[in-house]
């Protein structure tokens, strides 16, 4: 839990970092909204990914197919972002 608990911290700029560069456009955020970008991304990454491939703690926090889903969260929480910024 503990392990979990620091990779989500530690990775989570990371991961905000990397959906901001991947995602074309302009996205004024300060170094706090990227990393929050980052980590939410990384629980709705992971969220989507038990539900859609079911979830086996036996494998550990940090894994090739949790990264992955955590770029792919945090991009599609970029687009969501965006998307509220311009309706309002």
């Amino acid at each position: 839990m503990i392990w979990f608990l620091l990779v989500l911290l530690v990775f989570g700029f990371l991961f905000g970092l990397i959906a901001r560069a991947l995602v074309p456009g302009d996205d004024s955020m300060t170094l706090v909204q990227t990393w929050a970008l980052g980590v939410g991304g990384s629980l709705f990454g992971g969220f989507l990914g038990a539900v859609i491939f079911g979830f086996d703690s036996e494998d550990g926090a940090l894994q090739a197919g949790g990264i992955i889903g955590s770029i792919i969260g945090s991009i599609l929480l970029l687009l969501i972002v965006r998307l509220v910024r311009s309706r309002s």
